[in-house]
């Protein structure tokens, strides 16, 4: 039985320098780990790779063979990917044998979970019983978005969508919040945007705010949206409390501790235990 991570979020939110950390913290801790690179817009990662989607195909070939811009291009060759799942058992099979715990780092774009199949279709086959890995997916939502209450509404969304899509054990990560000082004061502190309750609160926000998420006054337009879509808004916050699925833990990717606990809540989720602890 082997395990490891998918890792998914929209493009910024720090997948990429997610795996680099985690990969450094686990060859500290004693823990193999091997990382899986299936992102083809990602080219000379920082970690080290153990399989590249790349091997297969590249976005620049889908491009110029197909004449695709960048967002078909990238559904191409996830497309391609899950009509070539035996070139990816085969090389990840071996790693899992070796004992190594493996870190899929995926795509970010918000269709291919939503408004396509085949990136769906790779993990459901990743995550089947004929591969024998245990594997949680780890959702990073930048932390800024906390600072703009539309657009934490709509991260949560987003990150319940994952979860009802995939059917995989799910840690939503609040990323870079040692960021968070650059985007000015939050309405509510950090606990509330990672606990996920009272939403009504964040509703009212929005609909009776006098600024923006930078501290403008809003225009004559924004008013008047704000007031159209005000159901919409309080129905939104109403459908995540209701499934009461979705909360987040924070993360430094610089700070061991909040590394730790990511991990933690990850090994838990997919009954992983490391006898080795996590000293270094």
């Amino acid at each position: 039985m082997g395990f490891g991570q998918l890792v998914i979020g929209p493009p910024g939110s720090g997948k990429t320098t997610y795996c680099n950390g985690i990969q450094h913290f686990f060859q500290l801790t004693g823990r193999p780990c091997a990382v899986i690179n299936l992102d083809p817009a990602n080219h000379d990662p920082p970690y080290e790779c153990a399989v590249s989607v790349e091997e297969l195909i590249t976005l620049e070939e889908a491009q110029r063979e197909f004449n695709l811009g960048p967002n078909g291009a990238m559904v191409y060759c996830i497309e391609y990917v899950s009509k070539n799942l035996d070139w990816l058992k085969e090389r990840v099979t071996p790693l899992v044998a070796e004992g190594k715990y493996v870190l899929f780092d995926l795509p970010g774009q918000v269709e291919l979970f939503n408004m396509h199949d085949a990136l769906r279709e790779v993990v459901a086959a990743i995550t089947g019983p004929e591969w024998n890995l245990r594997l949680c997916t780890v959702h990073l939502i930048d932390s800024h978005l906390c600072a703009d209450p539309a657009k934490y509404i709509a991260a949560l969304m987003l990150s319940l969508s994952c979860m009802l899509h995939l059917e995989t054990p799910h840690v939503n990560v609040l990323s870079k919040v040692d960021l968070m000082d650059k985007y000015g004061e939050l309405d509510f502190n950090l606990e509330y945007y990672a606990d996920v309750m009272n939403l009504e609160y964040l509703a009212d926000r929005i609909l009776d705010g006098n600024q923006d998420a930078i501290g403008t006054a809003p225009s004559p337009g924004q008013t008047m949206m704000r007031k159209k879509y005000g159901k919409l808004t309080r129905g939104l916050c109403e459908l995540v409390e209701d499934f009461g699925l979705v909360n987040f833990t924070t993360l430094s990717i610089e700070d061991k501790a909040s590394v730790e606990r990511v991990v933690q809540l990850t090994d838990k989720s997919i009954g992983y235990f490391n006898a080795g602890g996590f000293s270094a």
